[in-house]
């Protein structure tokens, strides 16, 4: 009995030490902000800019609540690992440049860094000003997607509009696509519109304000139905991994950079969370270069968490899905790894939804034919150009008088020199 209990202590000891090796080194957390006022009326919608608080596209106070509780939530998963106290080379925050977003970050922070000690500058506020980093929205090249500064992606979006599921879909939705135009009063109806009618109709909902009487259960649901399928075309439906190049891949790039660098020396790695708040469209890009997504819209406050790990000599990534505030987060998995995926396995796997030159992936495919063309025309014309007025000299030469070409006249006798 004695050995054997001496046997199990052993093993308990060693897995143990084994399980205390493995250490959180590095996290991206990425999150959408919370709950807002919609971003447009429809033409016959009785809720209009003015009914709301702050106006369109504002992030109410249970969003403000929403993102506080997510701030508490990372405090408690990441407690030891961050500081208790806000140290500024362990964080950086980054953003849109969306009054929603920026606030949420803010709201986040403050449950995230509830002043404590020093930290405390005034007594009647538990808050401290923490940065948050963002660019002008015409520079937005990170968090913002889709990105349409890229005509193939657009080419992309013309073909998935020919594809036989897309066509199946919205064939089998006209009615609702045609009820839905005469009720809101929008001359013009696609999958994008429908989506923008549901996104005004949710956010009414959630603050009490009657719907339409035309908005039945059923009505509801493929509204619901037809936004989904809106955000799945964007990122996939038709050449999913293309449009991951030129879309989130940038993201997913940019991620992977950063985890790559912290591997390479913990010592003078200071950066320990990188915190991103952005949008629905944000994550799924990311979660579809991922080749993750549930094809489902994100909600609001959702997070996405990619984790690495230090674990004896070893580095592996882990990524958690926290959809909801109740539960909690779930483990996502990338395809082809492993829960806990090796690094060098995830920067393998991710590569190919990662482009190394966008600007030249996002030409189109004639354009550098046409080019081409073009150079070769203009070096054509050059050397006929050239060979004409050669030929024309000689011609000129040739039918130049007797005088012209070097004799003259001697008074002396009358005879020609040369």
């Amino acid at each position: 009995m004695y050995p054997t209990l001496l046997f199990l202590l052993a093993v308990v000891t060693l897995w143990g030490k084994v399980t205390a090796e493995k250490e959180l080194q590095y996290v991206t957390v990425l999150f959408r902000h919370g709950d807002r006022s919609p971003v447009k009326a429809y033409p016959t919608d009785p809720y209009q800019e003015s009914d709301w608080p702050q106006g369109f596209g504002q992030l109410s106070q249970e969003g403000m609540r929403q993102h506080l509780e997510l701030g508490q939530f990372l405090r408690m998963r990441y407690d030891g690992f961050l500081n208790e106290n806000y140290v500024r080379h362990e964080i950086s925050v980054r953003s849109t440049d969306y009054d929603r977003t920026l606030m949420s970050a803010e709201a986040n922070l403050a449950g995230l860094y509830p002043p404590i000690g020093e930290q405390v500058f005034s007594p009647n506020i538990k808050w401290q000003p923490i940065p948050v980093h963002t660019v002008p929205q015409s520079e937005e090249k990170l968090l913002a997607f889709p990105q349409r500064d890229c005509p193939r992606y657009e080419e992309l979006m013309n073909e998935t509009e020919q594809t036989e599921e897309y066509l199946n879909i919205t064939n089998a939705n006209k009615d609702i696509m045609e009820l839905v135009r005469n009720k809101t009063g929008l001359k013009i109806m696609t999958v994008d519109a429908v989506w923008g009618v549901y996104d005004t109709l949710f956010c009414e909902s959630r603050h009490n304000k009657s719907a339409p009487d035309w908005v039945t259960p059923s009505v509801w649901e493929r509204l619901r139905f037809l936004k989904d399928f809106g955000l799945r075309v964007i990122f996939g439906v038709y050449k999913h991994q293309e449009k991951s190049r030129l879309q989130g891949g940038i993201l997913l790039g940019e991620i992977v950079k950063n985890l790559s660098q912290a591997a390479k020396s913990k010592e003078m790695q200071r950066l320990k969370m990188m915190m991103l708040s952005a949008h629905d469209t944000t994550m799924a890009a990311l979660q579809s270069s991922l080749n993750v997504f549930n094809g489902r819209q994100p909600p609001y406050a959702s997070c996405l968490l990619i984790e690495l790990y230090s674990d004896g000599g070893s580095l592996s990534v882990s990524m958690f899905y926290r959809n909801e505030s109740r539960i909690q987060p779930y483990e996502l998995q990338l395809p082809g790894c492993s829960l806990n995926c090796p690094l060098e396995e995830f920067v393998k796997i991710t590569k190919p939804s990662i482009s190394e030159d966008r600007q030249k992936e996002c030409q189109l495919a004639s354009s550098g034919s046409s080019k081409e063309v073009i150079i070769s025309l203009v070096v054509s014309g050059c050397l006929l150009l050239g060979l004409i007025i050669i030929l024309f000299l000689s011609i000129i030469r040739h039918k130049e008088p007797l005088g012209s070409r070097g004799y003259r006249q001697i008074n002396n006798g009358g005879a020609e020199e040369s």
